[in-house]
């Protein structure tokens, strides 16, 4: 886990925890900024770790957009999330390091209506262009969760004092705003 933890050194993160693999399928959970999201992913590759998927939840506080790596030799799961306000979804793509993201934010796209600035072919992946607009995974305020009602948290390694996304003592309506900075 000493290891995995490093991953991370000198990048800005919010939240960084490690996790119980047999329980929840990753072993270290880190939340970045979204201006740190594309040198996460740089870093991750350097140290030879794929991007598996990428996916979203609407949430409370915005979207939870989660970033899972795997590694070819090495035990472990790696998840980065990163997180979107419903008033302006939008995260910059990963898609200049890792290929294959452009895909996966494409299909986040279709379903949520998060935006991943700089992706090179932001079509519709899954559902006709007519219905470009229409986003069927978009829950009403009614039904969206906290966050971490639905997370798993892990064992927090380290809390930017400012993110309470996390925490139980988050405010009902999130903390978009400081999760951007």
């Amino acid at each position: 886990m000493a290891e995995l933890k490093n991953l991370f050194d000198g990048l800005s993160l919010d939240y960084l925890a490690a996790c119980d693999y047999a329980k929840t399928g990753q072993s270290l959970l880190a939340f970045v900024p979204a201006g740190t999201l594309v040198a996460a992913a740089k870093r991750l590759l350097a140290d030879g770790w794929h991007l598996e998927d990428i996916g979203a939840l609407d949430c409370v506080e915005g979207y939870v957009v989660s970033y899972h790596f795997a590694h070819y030799e090495r035990p472990g799961r790696v998840t980065v999330r990163a997180l979107a306000a419903h008033d302006k979804p939008e995260l910059p793509s990963i898609a200049g390091v890792y290929g294959g993201a452009e895909w996966h934010e494409r299909e986040v796209r279709d379903f949520h209506g998060v935006v991943f600035a700089g992706n090179p072919n932001f079509v519709p992946l899954l559902l006709d262009p007519d219905m470009a607009e229409c986003f069927p995974l978009r829950k009403d305020e009614k039904t969206r969760m906290k966050a971490r009602e639905i997370l798993e948290a892990g064992e927090a390694l380290f809390v930017r004092p400012s993110f309470t996304l996390m925490t139980p003592d988050a405010p009902a309506g999130g903390d978009a705003a400081a999760a951007k900075a």
